[in-house]
């Protein structure tokens, strides 16, 4: 519940809404604009490569070996964004926060990018989609990229003053997900609506298991 429900202080309980799909409370770090069904990939760890692996330390001894690995670097960052491209995917799902190079690239290849998503959150699309996190550099670069989430839509969302993402899955199972965005004059009455509604969703599933059973 926490995940499929949005507060948002300051306006009338009557501007309160059901929204298809998920509502992610943060911004595009990249947006770009795209028409119809996209593919979508979800990663848990930074796009940008590392120069070494874990513990092991890298020495730079001149300014042209420096300005070398930052080239290898981004190099290496757009031969990823252009994988993605080639596999179709253009929204890029992300649990860290990715660096500018991971960005700059993403824009320049048409990849909408939100980072910095919950645990939960990245849980709850993956039971939506069946698609678990990819590994970038784990495997073939030139391998397709096996898993990926079909999205309807993606779209920014202005919710009062701060702005979301709001974004359609294809859902794999019988789930459908929507979001409840639920305004109220401040927050503290927005807790209370939110408590409530929370309780009696819960009562309904006690309900529908002990008809099953």
């Amino acid at each position: 519940f926490a995940e499929l429900h949005a507060a948002v202080p300051g306006l009338p309980l009557a501007s309160s809404r059901i929204l298809p799909g998920v509502v992610l409370r943060r911004d595009f770090a990249a947006y770009c604009p795209t028409d119809g069904e996209l593919r979508a990939l979800l990663v848990t760890e930074p796009l940008r490569p590392a120069l070494t692996a874990p513990g092991v330390e890298f020495v730079v001894d001149s300014e042209g070996q420096y300005q070398a690995s930052l080239r290898w670097i981004a190099n290496r960052t757009e031969a990823v964004m252009k994988r993605l491209q080639s596999n179709n995917v253009k929204l890029l799902l992300s649990s860290v926060k990715q660096e500018e190079v991971v960005i700059y690239s993403a824009k320049l290849y048409g990849v909408s990018v939100v980072e910095c998503l919950s645990l939960e959150e990245m849980a709850l699309i993956s039971e939506i989609t069946g698609v678990s996190p990819y590994a970038p550099f784990s495997d073939n670069m030139d391998r397709e990229i096996a898993e990926t989430a079909v999205v309807t839509f993606c779209q920014p969302l202005l919710l009062a003053s701060k702005r979301c993402v709001h974004i359609g899955f294809t859902s794999v199972c019988a789930f459908q997900p929507h979001c409840l965005i639920l305004c109220g004059p401040v927050d503290g009455v927005n807790e209370q609506h939110a408590a409530a509604l929370q309780e009696a969703f819960t009562m309904l599933q006690q309900l529908f298991k002990t008809v099953d059973q």
